[in-house]
């Protein structure tokens, strides 16, 4: 499933804002943080700098994950009511560096409510698409971060944080090797 650029660059972006907080390290801890993050995710549009901006994508985060490991019913309520709170009003721009996609909220709107909305927008293309699946949790065991899977497969099922592919890769090639010891000894 291939969806829209603007989907997929806002579904990575969800990604990336979630897994701020995966195994314990919170990565936005401070407006410096959050700073980084908007300038890796190249998300522009109005900032307060407050600590009360750090605050709502905070608890967006923790939105945006219950929406993530949700099932389809529940994932659609959280996802209405983000754009129920935001009234969003879907609309095609163009900026930047950007070509047309669409936003459904003003440049000046807080900047957990563009995050929001953004996401939200993603997330209906996604439950639209009766792709909710694509939506992971890393299978690593002992990560907690997601995934998105984008691959043609849906074979995609580590994270991109840390090493977790290659530990799996190496522990289950310890395994197999263990057991190939144990029957040959």
């Amino acid at each position: 499933m291939t969806f829209a650029p603007d989907t997929e660059v806002a579904l990575r972006s969800v990604v990336g804002l979630i897994n701020t907080a995966h195994s314990g390290i919170d990565g936005l801890l401070t407006l410096a943080d959050l700073d980084a993050f908007l300038a890796r995710e190249r998300f522009t549009g109005s900032r307060t700098h407050t600590q009360g901006e750090l605050r709502s994508v905070r608890q967006l985060r923790t939105t945006l994950r219950a929406i993530w490991t949700a099932d389809e019913d529940r994932a659609v309520d959280l996802v209405n009511n983000i754009l129920r709170n935001a009234r969003a009003l879907p609309q095609l721009v163009k900026h930047d560096h950007w070509d047309y996609h669409l936003h459904a909220t003003t440049p000046e709107a807080p900047l957990a409510e563009r995050l929001a909305v953004e996401a939200a927008m993603a997330l209906v293309d996604v439950l639209r698409s009766g792709e909710l699946d694509r939506l992971r949790v890393c299978a690593s065991p002992d990560c907690g971060a997601v995934v998105l899977d984008l691959s043609r497969n849906r074979s995609r099922l580590y994270c991109d944080t840390g090493n977790c592919a290659n530990r799996e890769h190496v522990r289950a090639y310890r395994q197999r090797r263990a057991a190939r010891s144990a029957r040959a000894g």
